[in-house]
């Protein structure tokens, strides 16, 4: 029996969706790619509309086990940031409205799951997952193959990883434990506790 895994490379203009099914053997198929778009003269409200029909559209006709998230961390460009953590609150929303827990995983960890390092480019990524998926072709753009690394990073790195797990390490790995732990330390400075 295989895990069917949603992948969302979040994004306002382009928000890469990618479905795999991995087996107990780590054996990848893909089952959907699509990157959903929005223009940007499109009012915000709109395309935040437009991404979660998307994905509700994915969700509902794929029937996942699993969803996986690029977790949004912060960049020098604000607007960007701003955009894509809208769209992971869309996609978390239609997750959590059909009871599917969602797996964070930061580009380095999809990198180093789907390539075995950490810093590759995205081309790199693109070349193992066509070549994990058994494609004769990268998909593109490349919003679609981050998706599907994000799938399948997910499915090889155990499936659901339950972040919300309070004081235990819920199945995470080192490197979202030490995520986890940095967002905490953050929060407290914050709160001046």
């Amino acid at each position: 029996m295989a895990l069917r895994v949603l992948g969302v490379d979040p994004g306002l203009t382009r928000c890469g969706v990618g479905i795999v099914d991995v087996t107990a053997t780590r054996t990848a198929t893909l089952v959907h790619v699509s990157v959903i778009r929005t223009p940007p003269d499109m009012p915000l409200e709109q395309r935040l509309l437009a991404i979660g029909t998307g994905i509700a559209r994915a969700l509902d006709e794929f029937t996942p086990d699993a969803a996986a998230l690029e977790r949004v961390f912060a960049q020098h460009n604000l607007r960007t940031v701003m955009g894509t953590a809208q769209a992971s609150g869309v996609v978390l929303h239609a997750a959590a409205s059909r009871g599917l827990a969602v797996g964070l995983h930061t580009p380095s960890e999809v990198k180093a799951a789907v390539t075995g390092y950490g810093a590759a480019d995205k081309k790199q990524v693109g070349t193992m997952v066509a070549r994990i998926l058994r494609l004769d072709a990268i998909p593109q753009p490349a919003d679609a193959a981050d998706a599907l690394a994000l799938a399948i990073c997910h499915a090889w790195r155990g499936g659901v990883v339950p972040l919300s797990s309070a004081g235990t390490t819920g199945g995470m790995t080192p490197a979202q434990q030490a995520w986890r732990a940095a967002e905490k330390s953050a929060a407290t400075r914050r709160l001046g506790t």
